[in-house]
């Protein structure tokens, strides 16, 4: 028997996965994804992963944003912070990470995260991102979905000053939760790293400043 021809769309889509820059710098470097390298613009330009800060990363497998936080933390060395990846599916560990293997809205998850950090995190990661369908509308509203998930959690289990980041669609927040989340934190931007692919409608909501209660005199919005 002669194997099966590959479609030539996929065939085009191994090619360029290949010799994509980034997935080659992540071969390079141990990441486990090129999604680590949107983090690390995201990082050096907005700080927010700071050495000693407690880090929550939702949706963490395969690793590459946990990876990133475990060293810009210092997790798991004197006086670093501490990183826990939580995803629904097994995950390889990530040395110097905690894995959590479950479902973030599940209250007992909920409780043992609480447990495991013993005070406030400083930062919320959300690279989760829904099986897309190919109807735009359609993976819109499942993307925003996600993302006022993850804003319900974070604003759970953030401390005063903390930092969320989490991915959206291209037409940026939703108005109601743009709303809510410029309400809770200082300030609030929409940015798309370098290193998304062009082609890709995600774009990135870096919110910083968490204040349990809400001051409107500082709040700034740029995209």
């Amino acid at each position: 028997m002669t194997k099966p021809k590959r479609k030539a769309s996929s065939a085009r889509w191994l090619q360029r996965h290949l010799s994509d820059p980034y997935v080659l710098a992540a071969r390079r470097k141990g990441y486990r994804s090129r999604a680590a390298f949107k983090l690390i613009e995201l990082d050096d330009r907005f700080r927010f992963l700071t050495r000693g800060a407690r880090v929550i990363d939702l949706g963490a497998a395969p690793g590459g944003w946990t990876q990133v936080a475990v060293e810009r933390v210092q997790a798991g060395s004197a006086g670093g912070g501490r990183v826990l990846a939580l995803d629904l599916l097994p995950m390889d560990p990530v040395p110097g990470a905690e894995i959590i293997i479950g479902d973030f809205l599940d209250e007992a998850v909920m409780v043992s995260l609480e447990d495991t950090l013993d005070r406030p995190a400083d930062v919320v990661l959300s690279d989760l991102a829904p099986a897309t369908t190919g109807h735009r509308g359609a993976d819109h509203l499942r993307i925003m979905a996600l993302a006022e998930a993850a804003y319900g959690f974070a604003a759970q289990v953030l401390g005063t000053g903390g930092a969320f980041v989490c991915k959206v669609f291209q037409g940026g927040t939703e108005s109601q939760l743009l709303a809510e989340i410029k309400r809770r934190f200082a300030s609030v931007r929409h940015v798309k790293p370098k290193a998304s692919r062009a082609e890709s409608a995600e774009i990135y909501l870096v919110a910083t400043g968490f204040r349990p209660a809400a001051d409107r005199s500082t709040e700034t919005v740029t995209r």
